[in-house]
């Protein structure tokens, strides 16, 4: 296995997850909250395709699937189309509902086809070139790609969770 099929697996891996934890719910279910501070599985499930497709495009020079390809226009959520999430409050959170599972698995698909384009071109020396100067250290190309895997699978997990809670209330 090389490089580029190791990203593309564990990208692969996300995609499963992101599926299990959307599949036949309703916009309703997806914006169930475990408390009013929690996360709901719409709010993770967006977020970490957002997460995904900001640093991913910004790292392989291309414009994001949010924007460019009009999935934000469908979504009309409540904030800034710029918006990925990070350092949202439970109020804002809680803004996200009215979105389906076909919404979210076709936004999420989208970003994956993407990244999977982008990861199949690399090889072991494409992840050391640095993409982030604003940290100490600089943040190279394969220290980012392993960050979006991380904090997808960590939140798919969580969108899993609140899935498992939802059905046994």
């Amino acid at each position: 296995m090389n490089t580029a099929e190791l990203l593309a697996d564990a990208f692969d891996r996300v995609r499963e997850e992101v599926h299990a934890a959307v599949e036949g719910l309703s916009p309703e279910e997806l914006a169930f909250r475990p408390d009013d501070q929690a996360n709901s599985i719409v709010w993770l499930v967006w977020h970490l395709t957002r997460v995904q497709d900001d640093h991913v495009a910004d790292a392989a020079g291309q414009d994001q699937v949010w924007t460019a390809r009009g999935w934000a226009d469908r979504f009309q959520l409540p904030f800034g189309e710029e918006e990925t999430g990070y350092g949202h409050t439970a109020k804002q959170v809680a803004s996200l509902t009215g979105v389906s599972a076909d919404q979210l698995r076709g936004y999420y698909d989208a970003v994956h086809e993407q990244t999977l384009s982008f990861v199949r071109t690399l090889d072991d020396a494409a992840l050391d070139r640095v993409v982030d100067e604003q940290w100490t250290p600089h943040v190279t190309l394969g220290t980012r790609l392993i960050s979006v895997i991380g904090d997808d699978l960590q939140h798919t997990g969580q969108a899993a969770y609140v899935r498992g809670l939802l059905e046994r209330r």
